[in-house]
């Protein structure tokens, strides 16, 4: 191969053992391959130390990375890594709106039922007498004021009563019958009220009571003697243990027809009142015993 002067120039690779050395202007000079075998074997041992280098900090990145990590999952700043008194991290609480405390709702307790203290003798133990049960001279009902006559009361129940009454009475065991009368404008109406031990026993003389059974109208206190003879008004009801009756009608023994609203009206009002009593009566009692 020739070189000439101002020809191309050769880029000389020492790594390639046909490549040109550089040009020296002109004079042939054959490359020196003991030395650069050396220089070759020089830069290959740099390259070995290098990447042995390399290979150690990268084991020694590593190493530190789990390291940090064994000591992170100790839950303290001890690379001991002793248990600390902390529970697991899933089982403590979290700042969330769950973590705010909750309380079950409660409620007052149901009130107690008026009804319970007027069904049963054993709850039913306040006093009890006719006075208790209508109180007072006279009796209001809406516009209608009603003059208090006479009272009575009786442990032998059918004796204040007529017809087929009293042998209701007795077959279901009264203990007590007691009879009020009001009276206003010529119309009267005898209330009996007949107490028993039980509801059922009080029910069962409601049912059983028919049109031919009656209380006996009391007079006295203002109210002469009425429906001793002749057609009055009655009525049966029952609330509790209590079996209430009325029988209505005329002071002047007049017979009672339908068309006499006076009458009726004067025994809806009383066996009204009696009602609202007995239940008053519960109420008090159910009151009294929340109250404890």
């Amino acid at each position: 191969m020739s070189y000439g002067q101002g020809g191309p120039q050769s880029q000389w690779d020492p790594w390639k053992p046909q490549s040109q050395q550089p040009w020296n202007g002109g004079t042939d000079q054959s490359p020196d391959w003991a030395a650069l075998a050396e220089a070759s074997e020089t830069r290959n041992k740099r390259r070995r130390v290098l990447f042995i280098g390399g290979g150690v900090v990268a084991t020694l990145a590593i190493g530190t990375a789990v390291a940090m990590a064994v000591v992170s999952a100790n839950g303290d700043n001890n690379a001991s890594g002793a248990p600390s008194n902390l529970p697991a991290s899933a089982s403590l609480p979290s700042d969330s709106a769950d973590s705010t405390p909750s309380f079950a709702p409660t409620s007052a307790p149901p009130p107690l039922d008026p009804e319970d203290f007027i069904s049963s003798v054993k709850k039913d133990t306040a006093p009890l007498s006719a006075e208790t049960l209508f109180p007072g001279t006279q009796l209001t009902m809406g516009e209608t004021v009603y003059k208090k006559g006479a009272t009575a009361d009786t442990k032998k129940c059918a004796t204040a009563a007529k017809g087929t009454l009293p042998n209701v009475l007795t077959k279901n065991d009264c203990t007590r019958l007691m009879r009020v009368t009001y009276f206003k404008d010529g119309v009267a109406v005898t209330v009996g009220v007949a107490v028993f031990d039980t509801e059922t026993q009080a029910a069962k003389a409601k049912t059983e009571a028919d049109k031919k059974g009656f209380v006996s109208a009391l007079a006295g206190s203002g109210a002469k003697a009425f429906c001793t003879s002749g057609v009055c008004r009655t009525t049966t009801n029952s609330y509790g243990r209590y079996a209430y009756f009325t029988t209505a009608g005329f002071l002047n023994g007049k017979d009672v027809t339908t068309k006499d609203t006076k009458v009726f009206q004067t025994g809806d009002d009383l066996a009204e009142f009696t009602f609202r009593q007995i239940r008053r009566r519960g109420e008090a009692q159910a009151s009294a015993a929340a109250g404890q």
